[in-house]
């Protein structure tokens, strides 16, 4: 089946979005390698010092990036030293202002924030590409729906860490809902999991894995690299 010209027309649009937004993040990535190359001459491992400026990219990050809620860097622990702080993570206040949110990295506690054991930033480690994770809710943060893009960076040639940006669903859905809504029938984006990340009728829900094998929903890979996002679509809407 040939997708119709509002689908193709979606399908560009979201490809180019996203496209854009790993763009971003791969520009966050090497920056933040290179302010630690700098800062980290002579140094085995990333210590306080080394940190110098770093708070700086993630708040320009998210002056430039308005549709990010987060952003910063996730350090690898076997990078830090001893007692050294292993993520730098800033967010938007309901103020509007911006501030480093704080995560409990306390082993064994109740809300021990195991990030190295999670996709956005084990997926990155092992395959040293971009990586997308979610919808999920963040119960740690800001607990709604979110989506987390990291990029992998390297100090010296070693792994270090990961950097990159929280985006809410709530926060996407201006964004990309109106292409969605372009298509005649049901829609969506859907992650690489075939989770849905945002459709455009009661059909597909946020977070929602999507069964496949239905002979009226058609599939159209996004070309963007690495994150596996397709759009999903049907032919008619649902009305109920």
């Amino acid at each position: 089946m040939k997708p119709d010209t509002e689908v193709v027309h979606a399908a560009n649009a979201l490809t180019s979005w996203t496209n854009g937004v790993s763009a971003e993040i791969e520009d966050l990535s090497r920056n933040v390698a290179s302010l630690l190359e700098r800062n980290l001459v002579g140094k085995p491992k990333v210590d306080k010092a080394a940190l110098a400026g770093l708070d700086k990219l993630s708040r320009e990050f998210l002056a430039k990036n308005t549709f990010a809620v987060g952003a910063g860097t996730f350090f690898a622990h076997a990078s830090v030293e001893e007692g050294g702080r292993t993520l730098d993570w800033w967010s938007r206040k309901g103020s509007g202002s911006v501030g480093r949110l704080d995560f409990d990295l306390t082993p064994g506690s109740n809300r021990y924030y195991d990030y190295e054991k999670l996709p956005f930033f084990s997926t990155a480690a092992s395959t040293g590409e971009q990586t997308l994770w979610g919808p999920y809710i963040d119960y740690l943060g800001f607990e709604e729906y979110i989506l987390t893009f990291t990029a992998p960076f390297s100090v010296h040639g070693t792994f270090t860490g990961v950097a990159g940006c929280d985006i809410r669903i709530k926060d996407l859905e201006p964004l990309i809902m109106p292409h969605l809504r372009g298509i005649p029938g049901d829609a969506a984006l859907v992650n690489a999991s075939n989770r849905v990340i945002l459709g455009n009728s009661g059909m597909y829900l946020v977070g929602e894995r999507i069964k496949s094998g239905s002979p009226e929903q058609h599939r159209m890979a996004l070309d963007v690299p690495h994150l596996g996002l397709s759009l999903i679509y049907t032919s008619t809407r649902h009305t109920s």
